[in-house]
């Protein structure tokens, strides 16, 4: 009962995140299945945090929809195109140390950290168009995304946000609820292929969701206010990371 408790005391916290910045969820709910819930195994963290986060993901997906921040087209080409990296990275994930490949992504988080930071001036398109050449620049960023972020067993959403405003140049809020549709095609397509060999905890993955849809409501109503001062919600979403980064490599 405790050990549930503690999940999804954890989910609340999860959720938080993910509206808030529409990434960070997975990152997050690997080091605190493992030194929080006390998971003994980090390959059964990362499975179950795929499903945790992906379910979250879909929530949080629901609250950013009613509220308009969701642009469906290009949300749409990004996560199909990555729906086939993210198996076979998981795939490949599951053969290496779950600890090594969280040490490894936390370098690669400080990159983005400081990609977000160098980006947060840049001009924002009021809406996603869509046309060939965006469609490429989101097919090739989705399918590569994808692939990292299921070898990683993460649902990537600090990957996608700036793959989003990269390909698009859509405003910061849209692309965080956007980047909700593939964080949960993600993560769904990494929790199946580890669940498959036995490596996600389902009580676990339950309480985490339910203490998400909370933390969810909060973290969207925070990031509508933030979104509201220019390169607030960018800082924020890049110190996320950061902090996150420096965690993972202190632990």
């Amino acid at each position: 009962m405790a050990q549930h408790l503690l999940g999804a005391g954890s989910g609340v916290l999860i959720g938080f995140v993910l509206a808030l910045v529409g990434g960070g969820g997975s990152i997050l709910a690997v080091p605190l299945l493992l030194y929080v819930v006390r998971v003994p195994d980090p390959h059964v963290a990362i499975g179950t945090s795929a499903l945790a986060v992906a379910a979250n993901a879909a929530t949080n997906l629901v609250i950013h929809a009613r509220r308009g921040n969701v642009s469906w087209g290009p949300a749409g080409i990004f996560a199909g195109a990555g729906v086939l990296g993210a198996y076979i990275g998981s795939s490949a994930g599951k053969s290496f140390d779950g600890d090594r490949l969280l040490s490894l992504f936390a370098f690669l988080m400080i990159a983005v950290a400081g990609l977000m930071l160098w980006k947060r001036n840049a001009q924002e398109a009021p809406q996603a168009s869509l046309n060939h050449a965006v469609a490429a620049r989101l097919s090739i960023s989705g399918a590569t995304t994808g692939l990292v972020s299921g070898f990683f067993g993460i649902g990537g959403g600090f990957l996608v946000v700036p793959g989003l405003l990269a390909s698009t140049g859509m405003p910061i809020l849209t692309a965080v609820g956007s980047s909700l549709v593939a964080v949960t095609a993600f993560g769904l397509t990494t929790a199946l292929n580890y669940a498959h060999a036995g490596l996600v905890n389902w009580t676990l993955a339950i309480a985490f969701l339910l203490g998400g849809l909370t933390g969810g409501q909060l973290g969207a109503s925070l990031a509508e206010r933030l979104s509201k001062s220019r390169g607030a919600l960018n800082k924020v979403f890049a110190g996320v990371i950061l902090a996150t980064a420096l965690y993972m490599l202190a632990s």
